[in-house]
């Protein structure tokens, strides 16, 4: 008699204690390109604030700069050896990592990629990411309506992040390219075009540096060059420092992509004409949350309804509207930015 009421009562005591959730005290592994452009520092302040308040370890890397490969998968390696629940990662090679997440994933790690496809895609289990063809065609849509009539002879330079042709790049500069009205050949390629208004594209690798270095190349290949489009905002501070330099900073219109706190700023200085603003920090709490839901029940996240992956949204950000190109202002954009 006194075992079967134990039990019972030992029974009766489980139901009312909560389970624990698998995602508590689970590790969960960030890696992005960098950890100095602020798009990645605001994207592991996302993380990090989602994995404290769902109780789990965030274990965060980066590549030495952009484009290193290695240190990415070195990573990976450690997240496997640390037992991770699940990645996020921006590839620095969307190609060459794919061995390294093949290998996490048979381990039994959701891999998810952040703001960059993995070429291909379905090499990770998902994807969190801007619509970055539709990012670039906003400004593309733009940079027309502001010039008018001047957009038949204008002046293009392409300052794109490096020579890889990964998908983020070519995305943004190919989307950029459609909006403004140009024809494209190969959608998934840069540099192809045969419109007579590129002057030429240069590479910057996402930096202030590397965007005022490319400038001046083009510069030098064609000193009338009045349209920029660059991969990011720091590329277009760089533009912009290369274009005042000779004194030309007022007869050039500068677009980017990106949206932080800095490049808002300097749409609203004027430095940028207009910029898509993008959200790495939601990017990175939404894909620590799918990560805690997969400890829990193994769902996997599903895609937005028409497209191959989870669209965490695009607004353009400029302070001179044009007709047919929605808007926001940069005071709006600064109470938004990079949230």
């Amino acid at each position: 008699m006194f075992k079967k009421t134990s039990i019972a009562f030992a029974l009766s005591l489980s139901l009312l204690v909560p389970a624990v959730s698998h995602a508590e005290g689970a590790v969960v592994g960030l890696i992005t390109k960098t950890n100095t452009n602020p798009f990645f520092v605001k994207m592991k302040e996302g993380a990090e604030a989602k994995a404290k308040e769902l109780g789990m370890t965030l274990q965060s890397f980066a590549g030495k700069v952009d484009g290193d490969n290695d240190s990415q998968v070195q990573a990976i390696e450690n997240l496997i050896a640390a037992g991770a629940k699940g990645i996020l990662i921006t590839p620095n090679d969307s190609k060459a990592i794919v061995p390294s997440v093949e290998k996490a994933r048979k381990a039994g790690m959701l891999v998810i990629a952040l703001d960059t496809p993995l070429d291909p895609a379905d090499a990770a289990d998902a994807t969190f990411a801007t619509d970055n063809f539709k990012a670039g065609e906003l400004i593309g849509q733009w940079a027309a309506a502001t010039l008018g009539d001047k957009a038949k002879d204008a002046k293009i330079a392409l300052l794109d992040l490096n020579p890889n042709q990964i998908s983020v790049d070519v995305a943004r500069d190919q989307g950029f390219l459609k909006g403004f009205g140009i024809d494209l050949k190969d959608p998934k390629k840069m540099g192809d075009e045969d419109d007579k208004r590129i002057v030429g594209n240069d590479v910057t690798q996402g930096s202030e540096e590397g965007g005022r270095k490319a400038m001046e190349n083009l510069l030098q290949k064609d000193s009338g060059v009045n349209l920029v489009y660059t991969i990011n905002e720091p590329a277009a501070a760089g533009a912009y420092e290369a274009l005042k330099a000779v004194g030309k900073e007022k007869e050039v219109l500068i677009v980017s992509v990106d949206g932080g706190c800095p490049g808002v700023k300097n749409v609203k200085d004027g430095v940028i004409g207009a910029t898509s603003m993008q959200f790495p920090l939601l990017m990175a709490s939404k894909g620590v949350e799918a990560i805690a839901e997969f400890a829990k029940s193994g769902t996997k996240p599903k895609n937005t309804d028409g497209l191959d992956f989870v669209n965490t949204g695009v607004e353009l950000i400029t302070d001179k509207p044009a007709a047919g190109a929605t808007s926001i202002t940069s005071e709006e954009g600064l109470k938004k930015c990079w949230g």
